[in-house]
């Protein structure tokens, strides 16, 4: 499986173009609208979220429900443009008018100025319309797709915020993935334990009110996965490493950690190794799950267990000084509409890209042409190793 996104953030629409998903998956509309909806939420969203309701149209590779096996094609409009086709025209318009909404004073951490050196822009609006992540719309589609294939396996995927702005969120012990699923969408925040709710909706309104951001860490895990998805035969094949690429290509995601992560660095071998258990019913399994999953670049069957950590948002309403790159005089960063934390939506981006990452290694490893075989494929790997 394969995918590109294309668009701006005040462009006409958003394309993705996904190429690779089985004959015979069943797929609405309605189940990537179900996703896309929830990236738009969360407590401390925006202006834009206000201004958009993402739909998506599929035009190609679906016909009366099911997939086809072609490639398909999705479209999701940005109601926004309609303010801006002079400053987002396709076709050269003059001089006075591309000068509106010009950006020359780019903002600390964000792809403003080094892209504009990159691409040699004297208009730092290129860099900021692709580099948005609004471009995140796609991931999600893209993302909600992957989702369906991991249903029909039986694979189980859900996210919840550990950390808000330094505030960590105490979570349960023994909860099941789908009760992580069900206490963090009945959640404006994200989070699994419901008494901390209204302390974060709090600081998240004195945040807003200082014209400041946060970020935080987001937990995403994964049940059902099969055993031996990823190789250690080479260092790009290892599927820990894949996903820990594509978390961190979401836009403003820093760093990525599987099970105890960089606890690791502070404990002895004995205190994070899983002891492997075997018996009747279920075959192997590990007494704990302090590596998240993973072992040597491959599934061991536990649960994957993925956090990812978000910085602050770079736009501030309180702008830091930057540089203005016609005169290099000082001035105050260029405001676009932003956010005081966007650590919900980012947790369902996450979510898909780790979704799509898991179903596009599990059509590398099984017989794919349609979904019938593929679920065929998959239940026989599993048989094998329950009785391995």
């Amino acid at each position: 499986m394969r995918y590109l996104t294309a668009g701006e953030s005040h462009g006409p629409r958003l394309t993705a173009i996904i190429e690779g998903i089985p004959a015979g998956l069943p797929l609405r509309a309605e189940d990537i609208n179900l996703d896309l909806k929830r990236r738009q939420g969360g407590y401390g969203r925006g202006g834009r979220m206000k201004i958009e309701s993402d739909q998506v149209e599929i035009t190609a590779g679906v016909r009366h429900g099911k997939t086809t096996g072609a490639p398909i094609t999705l479209h999701v409009i940005n109601k926004d443009h309609q303010k801006w086709l002079d400053i987002m025209s396709v076709e050269d318009i003059e001089d006075r008018l591309k000068s509106k909404r010009r950006i020359t004073h780019p903002r600390p951490g964000h792809a403003d100025l080094v892209g504009g050196m990159k691409y040699r822009f004297d208009d730092l609006r290129n860099s900021l319309e692709r580099s948005s992540a609004r471009e995140t719309t796609m991931r999600v589609a893209v993302g909600a797709i992957a989702k369906r294939i991991l249903t029909e396996l039986d694979i189980e995927i859900a996210n919840h915020v550990v950390v808000f702005g330094g505030k960590e969120i105490d979570v349960p012990e023994g909860l099941s993935v789908s009760e992580i699923k069900d206490l963090a969408q009945k959640s404006e925040i994200s989070v699994v334990n419901q008494e901390r709710e209204q302390e974060i909706k709090d600081y998240i309104d004195q945040i807003k009110r200082e014209g400041d951001t946060i970020g935080g860490v987001i937990e995403t895990v994964v049940g059902g996965v099969p055993v031996g998805l990823g190789s250690f035969v080479q260092w790009d094949k290892k599927l820990d490493g894949k996903i820990a690429q594509a978390v961190v290509s979401i836009n403003a995601f820093k760093g990525v950690e599987f099970g105890a992560g960089f606890q690791a660095g502070y404990r002895k071998g004995s205190e994070v190794m899983d002891e492997i258990l075997w018996n009747e019913e279920e075959g192997y399994t590990r007494r704990s799950n302090h590596l998240g999953g993973f072992e040597g670049g491959m599934t061991n069957g536990q649960a994957l267990i993925i956090r990812g950590v978000m910085k602050p948002i770079p736009t501030l309403y309180k702008p830091l000084m930057s540089v203005d790159i016609e005169t290099h005089q000082p001035y105050k960063a260029t405001v676009e509409r932003s956010d005081p934390t966007a650590l919900p939506a980012a947790g369902v981006v996450m979510e898909s890209v780790v979704a799509t990452v898991i179903a596009n290694e599990i059509l590398e490893k099984f017989s794919s042409d349609n979904l019938q075989e593929l679920k065929e494929a998959v239940a026989s790997h599993r048989h094998y190793v329950k009785h391995f």
